[in-house]
């Protein structure tokens, strides 16, 4: 397979240029089945599709034109998928979907250590990967304003909690004033916590803010996506300690 972007089926053509409207997915593989089977799969859901057969080349587009979401299996040739979230975390916050190989829980915990939004094992269903995706674009609304794809609603107000704020029609967060770059995952379950201080929200609860479609997810999703935010914070203020763990019931945010 060359290294150029990847076309689908000829009997339904790549549609990212068809209509600016259309919500664009990146779909990043090196196995063209599940490239044109995914994308014949979106396309008929009303989606936008952008493909490409290996991460270098899919990491150049997605930073010089970047879709709605993107898609990256793990195991590519030159660049694998873990690499090429790397590479991007450093510079945009683009909602990520991996998929994982089915028994590799390592390789799940790693993505969302690195900044994946969600994971799907292979072999998969097309239809939880829409579904998947339908839910992240929805939390990812206010990236994607004025998108008739997506329905919109008021801005929420902006948060402050001590030294936090957060702005969700921006999707801006800073603290101390020092600006931190979250996933939309990582900022819902933030959000969650901050809105009420001091009250413990155990890990459904918060599953339950950052996928709130009924998308079944585990508990380690939430512990990477909080160990992570931790990590971020902690880049700007070593002392960071405002996220609260307490063993056995859940998170909680202190912002005295």
């Amino acid at each position: 397979m060359s290294d150029s972007t990847t076309e689908p089926a000829p009997a339904l053509p790549d549609s990212a240029g068809a209509d600016a409207r259309k919500l664009q997915i990146a779909l990043v593989d090196d196995d063209r089945n599940i490239l044109t089977t995914v994308s014949i799969a979106l396309q008929a859901e009303g989606f936008a599709t952008r493909l490409y057969s290996d991460g270098e080349t899919a990491l150049k587009a997605l930073l010089d034109n970047p879709p709605d979401l993107a898609v990256f299996d793990i195991k590519m040739p030159k660049m694998d998928g873990m690499e090429l979230l790397r590479r991007l975390r450093a510079h945009s916050p683009l909602p990520v979907i991996f998929l994982t190989s089915k028994d590799d829980e390592q390789d799940e915990e790693a993505g969302l250590e690195l900044g994946a939004d969600d994971y799907i094992a292979k072999p998969f269903s097309l239809r939880l990967l829409i579904a998947r995706i339908r839910a992240i674009l929805r939390r990812a609304e206010p990236l994607v304003a004025g998108n008739p794809a997506l329905p919109t609603e008021s801005a929420p107000a902006s948060l402050v909690r001590g030294r936090l704020f957060m702005d969700p029609a921006r999707h801006q967060v800073t603290w101390d004033g020092q600006a931190v770059s979250l996933t939309v995952t990582e900022f819902l379950i933030l959000e969650a916590l901050a809105i009420r201080p001091g009250v413990i929200k155990s890990r459904n609860q918060l599953m339950d803010a950052a996928y709130p479609d009924d998308v079944f997810v585990d508990d380690r999703t939430v512990d990477s996506h909080i160990k992570r935010m931790r990590r971020k914070f902690k880049v700007v203020d070593n002392s960071f300690d405002a996220i609260d763990t307490l063993y056995g019931a859940g998170y909680s945010f202190t912002d005295g």
